[in-house]
């Protein structure tokens, strides 16, 4: 059972090594993917399911300054700009792309503050379909912090190697453990020889050796009497 939890817990940290390594730079090529796609859409009259949505609320925000069908053709630009910076990521456009990254989010969840009752006029206050498109974007919101955070002015994901034969070894082995490192003994072959510290063991006193002087006037004794 210890073996096979060991090598579950291999396998888990090899996942978690690709996780780290990797996470962050496929977030930001799907998020990129999902904002030149849907900024592609805007080019074309009538094929975005979210245009009217779109030059309604740029019409309230541009306070009537810019013509709605001038307007689609910014956020379009927007969006296809911050998907091709994203699908790149290049360090200097990354860095533009996060500020436009701000100004856009704000633009898609501001419906939610102009236009709540067109959002959800479903059966008992349920969101439209319009209502889903932009609630849904809450998880862009979240991407993008995420993006940031991973990239913005050198951020990046740590992996803190985990001890792996800590976390399987029963407790009780240190405790049988610590008599032994007392008395110098030799742990069983179930105890791990790591945690025999040599520096914990004791020292044998040498034999005491008596003083050179001694033998001397030993030695000379002995060829008196010779």
């Amino acid at each position: 059972m210890n073996i096979v939890l060991r090598r579950i817990i291999a396998l888990e940290n090899v996942v978690h090594r690709l996780l780290v390594r990797h996470s962050i730079s496929a977030l930001r090529i799907s998020v990129g993917a999902v904002f030149l796609g849907f900024g592609m859409l805007k080019y074309f009259p009538g094929v975005s399911p979210a245009e009217m949505l779109a030059t309604d609320t740029t019409d309230v925000l541009f306070l009537g300054l810019i013509p709605s069908s001038v307007a689609i053709y910014i956020v379009a630009t927007m969006e296809c700009f911050i998907g091709i910076c994203l699908l790149t990521g290049s360090g200097a456009l990354m860095r533009v792309a996060i500020w436009v990254l701000v100004v856009q989010l704000v633009g898609i969840l501001s419906p939610l503050l102009i236009e709540p009752g067109r959002l959800f006029a479903g059966p008992h206050g349920a969101p439209t379909l319009e209502g889903q498109y932009v609630l849904k974007d809450i998880i862009l919101v979240a991407a993008g912090m995420v993006i940031a955070a991973g990239t913005f002015r050198g951020g990046r994901l740590v992996r803190e190697e985990p001890q792996i034969e800590a976390a399987v070894e029963p407790a009780s082995w240190h405790r049988d453990l610590e008599p032994m490192r007392a008395e110098g003994l030799e742990p069983t072959r179930s105890c791990e020889h790591r945690d025999l510290n040599p520096a914990c063991l004791p020292i044998p006193a040498r034999p005491h050796e008596p003083p050179s002087y001694g033998r001397r006037q030993s030695e000379s004794r002995r060829q008196g009497r010779n």
